[in-house]
């Protein structure tokens, strides 16, 4: 019997956080660098999957398969394709960061205030959601798949309520019922996705016997399967309507701002650059491979709301006042653009809303967690209180330009090249759909740049005369995610060498081929 990776990529972060959770709670410093350990203990299985992972060999790899609840046909069935390795990968090289930046934000306050749960807890529920997110891209059977992914918003509604952000203009008090308000509407918008996908999951199993992706998808794919066009498509809207919350696509996007305005820097960057990350992936691992048809059929009105989440987000980021709000609406903006080439059904497309998932996740954490740092220093998430602070943190303020560079898809960093393929590959099949989108890459260059310009030009404020410059510390978290930029942006082949035969694999499901140009090549 081979070495089940699969379980025990997923397996060692969700022991990681039942072991810091057990670190007694006057050791706070030594739960921190227990997490940290396994978050990196993680990253080392994560990696040994990529390695292991044969781009050109079957479509799930590193299979594993056991009996679970054998009378209601679920079994423990895990497999990885190219895009969910390259999501692992994602996840894992992100969680030790993410504990890295927020190594001190659960810690008690100066004041005594009680109302900070233990820092154990907070680093726990990081390794708890990894392993969840983890088991999702994972989990070829449907079943176990909807358990983890409903499962992993337990430990995020604690980490949004009872870890919020510091920095509140209005006070303790006020802020501790934002807090639990943004995690209750968390919670609820995920749960009602869930609960329909539930009925979606129990009416697949009534018409295919079995929850096993593998097995329905081929008998679907030779015709052994017959389902009618209205079942197909209630089920597809089933599904969809679930992983459309998490994305979060337009008009099911409204609890996001509110939890990474209310959430510390890093779990902000835990919510929108990878637990999100699970309802892009999932519409193309099971609403493509399950739904072809439907798929089709609901295409034109998923990607007019694709296209309403990239103009829309991009116009709100223009005119928010609070710094993470800004960031929040900036990723709404960058999930339309994902979901648009998921659904253009085409290669280029998908390639670029697999690659977006990927630099969206770098990109999004290395900016956020520089806002969350400079928030640290001056307790407020007001862009009207900064000024001037890179005369007085240059580094701080460099990164915090290469990561909002990055938002707004500058050529050389690594977005750019995933939103070029998004938009080619929807421009050869929906060419008016294209064309406006190319309206949110203006939107991002005003609502980027205009943040900086306020931030850190100018004169210097009094409040950020004194305001230290990077950390040691900070400089590991966002060093490596600046040189990824740039590397990704400049050489994206080790990436797409990886994602483009499961893509390839994804239209054939659909049984769509990319449109002939209109204008041949010269030989």
């Amino acid at each position: 019997m081979s070495f089940p990776l699969l379980t025990a990529t997923a397996a060692l972060p969700a022991l990681g956080a039942i072991a810091t959770a057990a670190v007694p709670a006057a050791r706070r410093t030594a739960a921190k660098w227990l997490a940290l350990l396994f978050s990196l203990a993680t990253l080392a299985l994560a990696v040994t999957v990529l390695v292991r992972f044969d781009p050109d060999g079957d479509r799930y790899q590193l299979t594993e398969s056991h009996a679970w609840i054998a009378d209601f046909g679920v079994r423990y069935e895990l497999g990885v394709d190219g895009i969910g390795v390259a999501l692992i990968a994602l996840t894992a090289l992100l969680i030790p960061f993410i504990i890295l930046a927020g190594w001190h934000d659960a810690d008690p306050l100066e004041t005594g205030s009680r109302r900070w749960r233990p820092t154990q807890g907070f680093f726990a529920l990081i390794l708890a959601v990894e392993a969840m997110v983890i088991l999702s891209f994972e989990a070829t059977d449907v079943f176990l798949f909807y358990i983890f992914f409903e499962a992993m918003l337990i430990p995020m509604y604690f980490l949004i309520g009872g870890f919020g952000d510091r920095a509140h203009e209005h006070g303790e008090q006020v802020a501790s019922t934002q807090r639990s308000y943004a995690a209750v509407k968390f919670l609820l918008y995920n749960l009602a996705g869930g609960l329909i996908m539930l009925a979606a999951v129990i009416g697949l199993y009534v018409v295919a016997g079995n929850f096993s992706l593998t097995e329905i998808a081929e008998a679907r794919a030779n015709g052994s399967l017959e389902m009618s066009a209205g079942t197909e498509r209630w089920l597809f809207l089933g599904f969809f309507f679930a992983f459309a919350v998490k994305a979060p696509l337009w008009p099911l996007h409204t609890w996001l701002p509110n939890a990474m305005q209310e959430s510390t820097a890093p779990v902000a960057v835990l919510i929108t650059a990878v637990v999100d990350k699970v309802g892009t992936f999932a519409m193309l691992r099971f609403c493509l491979q399950l739904f072809p048809e439907a798929s089709k059929w609901a295409t034109p009105a998923i990607l007019v709301l694709a296209l309403i989440s990239i103009v829309y987000g991009a116009l709100l980021a223009v005119g928010q006042r609070d710094m993470k709000r800004l960031i929040a609406y900036a990723s709404i903006s960058h999930f339309g653009f994902i979901i648009m080439g998921i659904f253009a059904m085409t290669s280029q497309g998908q390639s670029g809303a697999t690659l977006y998932m990927v630099n969206h996740g770098i990109s999004t954490a290395a900016l956020m967690l520089v806002a969350g740092f400079l928030i640290s220093r001056r307790g407020s998430r007001l862009i009207a209180d900064y000024g001037g602070v890179q005369k007085v943190a240059p580094v701080l303020a460099g990164t915090f330009l290469i990561g909002g560079l990055a938002t707004l898809s500058l050529p050389g960093l690594a977005p750019f090249v995933s939103e070029f393929l998004v938009l080619v590959g929807t421009f050869a099949r929906y060419p008016v759909i294209g064309i406006i989108a190319t309206f949110g890459i203006v939107l991002a260059a005003l609502y980027t740049l205009v943040l900086y310009q306020r931030t850190m030009t100018g004169p210097v404020k009094p409040e950020v005369s004194a305001m230290p410059d990077l950390r040691v510390r900070e400089l590991v978290v966002v060093a490596p995610l600046v040189a990824l930029l740039i590397f990704l942006g400049v050489y994206p082949k080790p990436v797409t060498d990886i994602v483009n035969p499961a893509v390839k694999q994804t239209m054939s499901d659909v049984h769509k081929q990319d449109p002939r140009p209109e204008v041949e090549a010269a030989k």
